[in-house]
């Protein structure tokens, strides 16, 4: 695992070059990241190859972690996890669901890059407060990062090498450091990012040049291995299937593997569908609108009217429809944002306005107040919202699925609006933590397919 003291450290650009580093060497590489971030998944994605898979104790659960971890890692591999925030951050205040408690669950020995500016000798005291940290994750080696000079680097390096018993691998001075550039929701996506490969690769010439690649790589090597019983996916029964439309492009791209995985298993054909370019929808049975940043689209997503008035019309026929925060805001009436008014699907009784600070930023706890074909009265959901957006102005009253214990969601009080056998909800979450969510969709897919075999009948 590749961690840091605090967040926004130089850990993504770091765990980047080190697998450009382990794939342009022959290895066949998985990475996986800690937490319910969407962007890094993608970066790592690019630079190795394959599908970064999240690994969330709060989301998921320690046991449904590790099945996630066995089942998308091999012994051919080597398996890389970037954590997220600091290493010892998280919301069980014993550390169960921190990144080291997802180290210590992994028996992964931990990679820690630390921000050495204004700091020289006391970075020790730093290192040993991690170490000591309970639970206790196994702390191999550290990376200096942003380092000032040679005095600098040689002050830290011998008192943490006397001090923490740990060795520094790596130094990468101050300037060296890339930057990929931040918005509002964090860093941006890799298909908006210029030269994306090339950010990649000078990541990967600085890990090289400024880190002992020999001695990172042999972290992989000599670890217990884990015992985990792999639980079998779910095969889809023929002549089950059903078309679910998924809104895949630069607008809507926050989509967990898992949940596309699991809809998939439970029998659905997916469909991608380009909102900036297609002007109607496929013949699908279901849709499926996840997040991302519609507002930096919204001329062209506004203009789309023909787009827009299939998904009007396919929600008055009873469609199955999933939206999850940027699809929330899309299904609205319209939206406001940077002194412009956008018209938008006109599904959902009020207007979007944004914030300049975060509305909703952080894991939820939900209980479903009513049943609905999407969740049961009484059960409880666990999820992850990060918005500025937040409706402003409403023509009529919402029925909410949702009472909010821990978060903002909706209205702070609220979450999960219904209507008809549409949900639309700021609220993340993730299949391998809601086991049931991708069959019920398939399922409301499936009735929504032969009523329409019916009537054509």
């Amino acid at each position: 695992m590749v961690s840091a003291s605090h967040k926004s450290s130089g850990k993504t650009l770091v765990s980047l070059g080190i697998i450009y580093n382990l794939v342009h060497d022959g290895a066949s590489v998985r990475s996986f990241k800690k937490g319910p971030d969407y962007i890094d998944p993608m970066w790592h994605k690019l630079a190795a190859g394959r599908e970064c898979y999240n690994l969330d104790p709060f989301l998921m659960g320690s046991e449904a972690c590790l099945d996630s971890f066995f089942r998308n890692s091999d012994e051919n591999c080597l398996s890389l996890i970037e954590g997220n925030h600091g290493l010892h951050d998280g919301m069980d205040i014993e550390g169960s669901d921190s990144s080291a408690g997802l180290a210590k669950l992994l028996k992964a020995p931990v990679l820690l890059v630390i921000d050495s500016r204004k700091m020289n000798r006391g970075v020790a005291a730093l290192v040993r407060g991690m170490q000591a940290m309970p639970p206790q994750a196994d702390i191999a080696g550290v990376i200096l990062n942003q380092v000032h000079g040679s005095r600098q680097e040689d002050k830290q390096r011998r008192a943490i090498e006397r001090f923490c018993k740990v060795p520094v691998l790596g130094a990468i001075p101050k300037g060296k450091e890339l930057v990929i550039a931040e918005r509002h929701l964090g860093l941006t996506t890799v298909g908006e990012t210029a030269g994306a490969r090339a950010i990649i690769r000078s990541a990967g010439e600085n890990v090289a040049r400024y880190c002992d690649m020999s001695a990172i790589r042999s972290l992989f090597y000599g670890l217990p291995p884990l015992e985990v019983q792999e639980k079998k996916r779910r095969e889809a029964e023929p002549g089950t299937l059903v078309r679910i439309g998924v809104f895949r492009d630069p607008a809507f791209c926050f989509y967990y593997p898992e949940n596309l995985e699991a809809l998939s298993d439970s029998g659905a054909e997916l469909v991608f569908v380009n909102s900036l370019q297609e002007t109607s929808l496929p013949d699908v049975d279901g849709l499926y609108i996840g997040g991302g940043f519609p507002e930096s689209f919204f001329e062209m997503l506004s203009s789309n009217n023909g787009l827009l008035k299939d998904v009007r019309e396919r929600v008055k026929s009873g469609i199955p429809l999933y939206a999850e925060c940027g699809g929330l805001i899309y299904l609205s009436r319209g939206a406001h944002y940077a002194g412009k008014t956008y018209a938008l699907a006109d599904v959902l009784p009020f207007e979007i306005g944004f914030q300049h600070s975060p509305v909703g930023h952080g894991y939820l706890d939900l209980v479903s107040c009513r049943h609905s074909p999407w969740f049961d009265k009484g059960e409880t959901i666990k999820a992850h919202e990060f918005h500025y957006a937040k409706p402003v102005q409403s023509n009529g009253k919402s029925t909410y699925q949702f009472k909010v214990i821990w978060g903002y969601g909706v209205t702070g009080k609220r979450d999960g609006v219904l209507n008809r056998n549409l949900f639309a909800s700021f609220a993340h979450v993730h299949a391998v933590g809601n086991p049931g969510w991708a069959g019920k969709f398939v399922s409301l897919a499936s009735e929504y397919k032969a009523q329409g075999q019916i009537a054509v009948a």
